[in-house]
Parts: structure tokens; sequence; C-alpha cells
């Protein structure tokens, strides 16, 4: 069947099946069931004879959108909480992981942009960290000392402070998006070219493992965070300029609902973030080496897993169903 048929077929079906997705009406999971066994056999044949072709994109969300209603509308044995997290969030980071790609490969080029622009001027790091920080950094690195700047203050005082501060940054990240993503590429923009440079002093001062050890402690999700705080923005941004097939209007609330999902699921490991950096980063220097890669690479390796790697097994579970 040439495309054109068989979208002419089923239009009106999909149609139907879109509004019962997003209204706020209860529907009996019978309904929902055959609904879902419908779209899958649309998708497979989508996918077989247009594997490229956008129609196979849409029935892929909507089976996706389906396969969530079904599970909200029974009796959930599993905890809420638990099925948000190993569930919900990772079928919307899949079904727009075109985004997350974009915020990666911008958030590396601005962080290229910031290492260059210290290097070729190194007034530049100033400008951008500010004096009063360049000093006390420099000043505790000829002291054999580069994390000392993370020793002020109380344990708890520190995690507090650092925690409500990174989830108010997230929360910019993410309601900056309203403006088309401008509001989100910007902020993406002020933090990739400071993390550049301020790199790039530490390589300048050969001090580069010396904040690695330290500053990475926290950093590997802090700075992974970025990217995917970005993410959420571009998400709800990207529902503005691009609402595919649904109204602008579903398209902003969708966007919105699933910029938030991916907000809320960054809520642990930015307070993870800041639990490491109040009570461990402190102790960077008088830890065994071993124990510091340990808990980078581990911190590392988790969120990268649950926000790359896991959603697409989420996803081909859920189309063998």
């Amino acid at each position: 069947m040439r495309e054109v048929a068989f979208i002419k077929y089923n239009k009106e079906k999909w149609i139907e099946y879109e509004h019962t997705i997003y209204s706020n009406s209860i529907h009996k999971p019978d309904y929902l069931a055959d609904m879902y066994i419908q779209l899958m056999n649309d998708l497979s044949y989508a996918q077989t004879y247009y594997p490229k072709s956008k129609v196979t994109q849409y029935l892929n969300i909507l089976a996706a959108q389906t396969y969530q209603k079904i599970y909200k509308t029974k009796r959930i044995e599993e905890n809420r909480l638990v099925y948000f997290f190993k569930t919900e969030v990772p079928l919307v980071v899949h079904e727009n992981r075109n985004y997350l790609y974009f915020s990666v490969l911008t958030f590396l080029i601005i962080v290229g942009i910031g290492f260059v622009s210290a290097h070729y001027d190194l007034e530049f790091i100033r400008l951008i960290l500010g004096d009063h920080y360049v000093n006390l950094t420099l000043d505790n690195i000829q002291n054999d000392d580069a994390m000392g700047i993370y020793k002020s203050g109380s344990n708890w005082g520190s995690f507090v402070g650092i925690a409500f501060n990174n989830l108010y940054v997230s929360l910019q990240f993410f309601i900056y998006g309203i403006f088309a993503g401008l509001g989100t590429l910007f902020y993406l923009l002020y933090n990739g070219i400071m993390l550049g440079a301020f790199q790039y002093m530490f390589i300048r001062e050969n001090a580069f493992m010396d904040s690695f050890r330290g500053i990475w402690l926290h950093g590997a999700i802090e700075i992974t965070g970025i990217i995917i705080e970005a993410f959420a923005g571009f998400v709800f941004g990207g529902s503005l300029l691009f609402p595919k097939t649904f109204s602008r209007k579903n398209s902003f609330i969708r966007g919105f609902k699933n910029g938030f999902k991916i907000f809320l699921a960054m809520v642990p490991f930015v307070i993870t973030a800041a639990f490491i950096e109040g009570f461990i980063t402190r102790y960077a220097k008088e830890m065994p080496d071993v124990l510091n890669y340990i808990i980078i690479l581990g911190t590392f390796s988790i969120i990268i897993y649950y926000f790359f790697i896991y959603p697409r097994r989420v996803y081909s579970k859920l189309i063998k169903l």
C-alpha cells in the first residue's frame, strides 16, 4: 500500500486515538488495550514499509503515550514514584532524544568556545569568572590546595545552600524554554563558556588533575546535569516551534509536561551532587585517588546510563509487548 493511501485509510482512527490519549476522561482498560494493539500493528507496518517516514515517528509517539495511559488508568501495583522513574521518564527521554543530542552537541561546542577564548585571551577568564574567584583560586593552587575554595562553611550549610541554588538554576533552564528555547540556549551558553574558561585556568596552572580529582567529584553529575536540564528546556521550547501533528495548544501542554518530568527526574541527581560537594569535595586532597575515581566514574556512569542508554531499553521492551 502506498504511504498516502495508508495515511488516508487510518487517519480518522488515529485522530480519535489522539483525542483519547490527551483527554482527561477515564477510559476502560479494555478499550485502551485494543487501541494499543491497533497502533502497534500500524506501527509495525509503517516500520516495515516506511521506516524513515514521519508517519512512523507519529505512530511511535502515539503508541508510547497509549502505553502510559493504560498504566495510569489501571491500578498500578508498583509504587507510583518507582513507575515514574522506571518507565515514564525513560519513555519521555526516548521520545525526545533528538533534543537530548542537540543539547549535548551544543554544550560541547560552547565549552570549546570558552576554552579557546580563554587560551587566546587570559583576561577573558577574569571577565567570565570574576577577579575575586580567580585570585582566590590561583592562591589556593600556589598553596598546593586547589580545592581550598570548597572548604569554607559547614558541611550542612554548604549542602543546603548548594542544593537550593542548583535546583533554582535547573528550574531556570526548564522554565526559560518558554521563549521558544532561546532562554534555555542563553543559560547553556553562559554555563558552557564559564566551564570552558574555568577548566582552561587549571590546565594553564598545571593543576588539571587536582581539579579533576576534586571538582569532578560533584561535577560529574553537575556538569552532565546542565545538559539534561537544557534538554528539558529544549523539549518545552520545541513544543512551541514544532507542534507536528498536534494543535499548538496541545503541543505546548505536552511539551511542558514532558520537560517538567525531565526536570523532576534530575532533582535526585542535583541533590546528590550538592551532598557530594558539601560533604566530600572538601576532603578530595586527603582522599585516596582510587576513591575519587570510583565516585567520579560511578556517578557519571549512573547519569549517562539513565538518560542515554536505559530509555532505549525501556522503549525496546515496550514495543515487544
